[in-house]
């Protein structure tokens, strides 16, 4: 069941085996919310409340999995990701067909300078990050898989994945050249020892 408090979208979601599963948990009809405790057999289920919108990144800088510095670094690539077009096309495209210049030639696509310079930094900083790396800083940055799905489609063990992905969100940090926590300035009103 979902249902709006500000500006989060929530929904209860099922514990199966101890991990949040990708199904809903189907509304109770005596009014009550799903248990937090133990499943019994054949009592209610447990459940919950995960926020739809947080994205995966949102959800490892809240508990503490991954720097403020990290998580900078991967939106920043989350957002020439998305100035650059790459991402698939789910829908048919109904934009005019090319019009030919001259010779009779296609005109092709016709990219922004803008996307044309995203794309170039998003490739530069999964360059930087590295072959090995790039997959999962892909995956779950860009792509928004949770870190299970990552790592079960990369075929790595079980809490591989945030290790790795830590180490490709601080070269991609580096490549940006993130200042690191103690280059920063102190906030207005506080004295810097």
């Amino acid at each position: 069941m979902a249902r709006r408090d500000g500006p989060r979208l929530l929904e209860e979601r099922a514990i199966e085996d101890g991990v949040v599963s990708g199904r809903p948990v189907p509304p109770r009809t005596d009014g009550k919310r799903a248990g937090r405790g133990r499943a019994q057999p054949g009592g209610p289920v447990r459940s919950v409340t995960v926020n739809l919108g947080e994205s995966p990144l949102g959800w490892l800088l809240a508990r503490g999995h991954v720097s403020l510095r990290q998580y900078e670094a991967g939106e920043r690539l989350r957002a020439d990701w998305e100035r650059s077009c790459l991402d698939p096309r789910v829908t048919m495209s109904w934009d005019g067909a090319p019009v030919a210049r001259g010779g009779g030639a296609s005109a092709g696509i016709d990219l922004s300078l803008a996307q044309i310079d995203a794309r170039r930094r998003f490739h530069t900083a999964t360059e930087a990050a590295g072959a090995g790396l790039s997959d999962i800083l892909w995956r779950v940055v860009c792509a928004g898989e949770g870190m299970r799905e990552a790592e079960r489609a990369l075929g790595w063990p079980v809490r591989a994945g945030k290790l790795v992905l830590t180490l490709a969100l601080d070269r991609v940090a580096d490549h940006y050249r993130m200042p690191l926590p103690s280059d920063r300035p102190a906030p207005v009103g506080q004295a810097t020892a």
